[in-house]
């Protein structure tokens, strides 16, 4: 279906009160949508081009200016004409949770506090949750908090009969 000209484009919406938008025709709408979902996925698409392109022209200024430095990762700062590039290679690190367990359990048998140097975080799957039996999900019920998300609505076509 073609819309007349006066049709809003993705910039118009931005400055649409979202009362204005709700009321159009759903048709106009799913074409609105599926626009924004383009113009998205050219966005990202884009962004992921001039990184590389960022990360060609600087990563090894960057890497060299951390090793001047004695540091493997981390933020480092770089002239290049009037702009001051930040150059910032994060540190990620992981830990295998079956050896820390064994180091807590090392830790306490020798009279320590475990939790003085090691974080824990308890959770409880949800489909986990959902297994117990009845009487064990009541004793879990005080520990457990439930909120939502923020909701989405995506206009499909719908199938012909």
């Amino acid at each position: 279906m073609t819309y007349p000209d006066n049709t809003p484009t993705v910039d118009d919406m931005l400055n649409m009160p979202p009362g204005d938008l709700a009321q159009m025709p759903v048709e106009l709408l799913a074409a609105l949508q599926a626009e924004l979902d383009h113009a998205s996925k050219q966005l990202k698409a884009a962004t992921a081009r001039f990184g590389a392109a960022l990360e060609v022209r600087y990563a090894t200024r960057a890497a060299e200016a951390r090793r001047a430095c004695g540091k493997d990762t981390g933020t480092v700062r770089l002239a290049d004409g009037d702009y001051t590039v930040v150059a910032d290679l994060p540190k990620r690190v992981d830990w295998d949770q079956e050896a820390l367990a064994q180091i807590a359990r090392n830790i306490a048998d020798s009279g320590e506090d475990p939790t003085d140097f090691i974080d824990t975080k308890l959770t409880v799957s949800e489909r986990k949750y959902g297994a117990l039996p009845e009487a064990w999900r009541k004793g879990f019920e005080p520990a457990r908090t439930v909120d939502s998300g923020k909701a989405s609505f995506k206009l499909e076509p719908a199938k012909a009969p």
